[in-house]
């Protein structure tokens, strides 16, 4: 597994996705690509065996963004990095991701999928698509806004300019940020408290966010009452162990 692009590995029910070009900035090239559709397919394939899935990066980089080298090669089918980068965002676990370093324009989309993004004192996250000339078409106009709010992704698509991992955690996009030193440490601990709890309960609210994200209120109320997964299969057991089985 040395040599894979992307490496995935199972401690318990945490799964570890590590982008792993350190060389190459970690460049979403074609091949990288493929292999974390590969690794998503293991993850859904896993099913409850998996309670929360981490997406860091190896090296002092998260991501510099699309490898541009390979800008008009073919991929093997339309709309394929918006698809993976769907796939990410769609998956029943949480999702968090470590970053250090750059994290720049599809990097940055990359991230944006993810549901908790810890943030080391070294990361800098940029869109410079128009740096590039070019438009998103993974789902920057429509991520990064839910994340920050619409002037100040303006500001950032608009501009170009850096925000620092501190002033990401300001703005809400990153949800901490830690010392680059105490990144995995954070991710970890957040990682486990996620493992602890219901799968059950887990994987209806990360559904039920999604669903209601852009309901008004009374409507994603009802949408709560009437979608609800009810009481999870765990319950008495759970129950049973933080009371010791007294009433």
């Amino acid at each position: 597994m040395s040599g894979a692009m992307v490496r995935l590995e199972r401690d318990g029910a945490i799964a570890t996705l590590t982008l792993n070009r350190p060389d190459k900035r970690n460049a979403l090239n074609l091949a990288l690509w493929g292999e974390l559709d590969a690794h998503l397919t293991a993850i859904e394939a896993a099913g409850e065996e998996v309670a929360v899935v981490i997406l860091r990066a190896a090296g002092s980089v998260f991501c510099a963004g699309n490898d541009l080298k390979e800008r008009g090669a073919k991929a093997p089918r339309p709309n394929y990095q918006a698809g993976i980068v769907t796939r990410l965002a769609q998956l029943r676990q949480p999702v968090i991701v470590a970053v250090q370093g750059g994290c720049f324009t599809g990097g940055l989309e990359l991230a944006l999928a993810g549901d908790i993004i810890v943030a080391a004192e070294s990361a800098s996250f940029a869109d410079t698509h128009g740096k590039f000339a070019l438009v998103p078409a993974w789902g920057m106009s429509q991520r990064l806004p839910r994340r920050v709010g619409q002037w100040k992704a303006r500001e950032m698509s608009f501009t170009g300019l850096p925000v620092s991992g501190a002033e990401a955690a300001r703005i809400g996009l990153a949800n901490h940020c830690v010392p680059d030193a105490a990144l995995d440490a954070k991710v970890a601990e957040l990682a486990a408290a996620i493992a602890a709890q219901s799968r059950h309960s887990v994987f209806a609210y990360k559904r039920l966010y999604a669903e209601q994200a852009d309901l008004p209120l009374r409507a994603g109320l009802a949408h709560e009452v009437f979608a609800s997964a009810g009481v999870g299969p765990d319950f008495a057991e759970r129950v049973a162990a933080q009371f010791g089985g007294k009433g």
